[in-house]
C-alpha cells in the first residue's frame, strides 16, 4: 500500500489568498506529496495562479471548507442554510477548475455550534443536515467531486463527533459522492479506539488529517500513531494523511481553534518534523 503525506496551508496562513499560493512550492520542496487549499472565502482564491504554480509542483491537491455561523445547513433560518449551499456550490466550482477530487470538512453545520438541546430539536437538525448534504452531494457529483464529511470534537460541534455518527450520516444520505474525513485530533478526544474508528469508516474513508493531541508536531503528543497506521493498513487506505495545524499569528483561526501559544519552534519545523515522522511511520507498513 502507499500512503502519501500532505500538509494544509493552515499550518502557515489563514485565510488562503493569492499571496498564499507559493506555499504549494514550499510544501513540495519540503517533500510533501499533497497539499490542501482551505477556501475560507471563494473570492480570495486565484485559480489561475494556483494552476500556474501547481504545473511546476504537481502535488495532489485537496480543498477544505470553512463553515462559519452564516454557513450552517442545520440552522432554523432557511436563508442561512441557502447561504451554506451557495458557499459549497462556489467551492465545488473551484475544485472542478483545479481538478481537485475532494472537498473536505465538517459541512453539516457551523464549527463551534455546541449546545444542550432537546432530542426533538437534535433530530430535526440531523434531518436538515441530511437534506442539505444530499443536495450538496448531488452538486458535488455534477462537478466530479467527492464531499468528505468530518466529525469534530464535542467542543466544536454537538452534531457529529464520532466515526459511528458520520457513518450513519452518510448512510442516511446514500450518495456515493458523500464519504468520510477523519482527524486524529478529534478522534483522540472522542473515540474509545482510534483503530476501531478508522476501521469502522473503512472504504468510506477518503481523507485523513494528521493532527497531534495538542495540535503541534505529529509524533510529539499522545495520539496512538501505531494504531492509526495499523488501521490504515488493515482497511487498505490508499489516500493521503495531511498534517493540519494552525499558527497563532492568524487571529481569527487561532481563536476558533484555541491556539494561544506557538506549538513548535516554527511552523516550518512543525511541518518538516511532522512529515519525517509520518513518512517513517508509513514506510513500515
Amino acid at each position: 500500500m502507499s500512503i502519501g503525506v500532505g500538509v494544509n496551508a493552515w499550518v502557515w496562513q489563514s485565510p488562503f489568498t493569492r499571496e498564499s499560493t507559493p506555499l504549494i512550492e514550499h510544501a513540495a520542496r519540503m517533500g510533501f506529496d499533497a497539499f490542501t487549499v482551505p477556501v475560507e472565502s471563494p473570492v480570495l482564491i486565484d485559480v489561475d495562479e494556483i494552476k500556474a504554480v501547481h504545473a511546476d509542483y504537481p502535488l495532489r491537491l485537496y480543498v477544505s471548507g470553512a463553515f462559519s455561523p452564516d454557513r450552517d445547513l442545520t440552522h432554523a433560518d432557511p436563508s442561512i442554510r441557502q447561504n451554506a449551499l451557495d458557499y459549497i456550490r462556489s467551492t465545488l466550482a473551484i475544485c472542478e477548475q483545479l481538478g481537485v477530487n475532494h472537498l473536505v470538512g465538517p459541512a453539516y453545520s457551523a464549527t463551534g455550534k455546541r449546545r444542550k438541546i432537546p432530542q426533538q430539536q437534535r433530530d430535526r437538525e440531523w434531518e436538515l443536515a441530511v437534506r442539505g448534504l444530499t443536495e450538496a452531494g448531488q452538486m458535488a457529483a455534477d462537478h466530479g467531486v467527492t464531499l468528505a464529511i468530518e466529525p469534530l470534537n464535542r467542543f466544536e460541534t454537538d452534531l457529529i463527533n464520532t466515526a459511528a455518527q458520520v457513518k450513519q450520516l452518510i448512510r442516511d444520505i446514500g450518495l456515493p459522492s458523500v464519504r468520510i474525513h477523519l482527524d486524529t485530533f478529534h478522534m483522540h478526544i472522542e473515540e474509545q479506539s482510534v483503530y476501531d474508528a478508522i476501521c469502522l469508516a473503512g472504504e468510506d474513508l477518503v481523507y485523513l488529517d494528521a493532527s497531534e493531541s495538542h495540535r503541534g508536531t505529529p509524533g510529539l503528543g499522545q495520539v496512538h500513531w501505531s494504531d492509526v497506521a495499523s488501521a490504515l493498513r488493515d482497511i487498505n487506505y490508499q489516500g493521503d494523511c495531511v498534517i493540519e495545524s494552525f499558527t497563532p499569528d492568524c487571529t481569527t483561526i487561532a481563536e476558533a481553534a484555541a491556539i494561544w501559544r506557538p506549538l513548535a519552534p516554527s511552523q516550518d519545523a512543525l511541518a518538516e518534523e511532522g512529515a519525517r515522522f509520518l513518512q517513517a511511520l508509513f514506510a513500515e507498513l
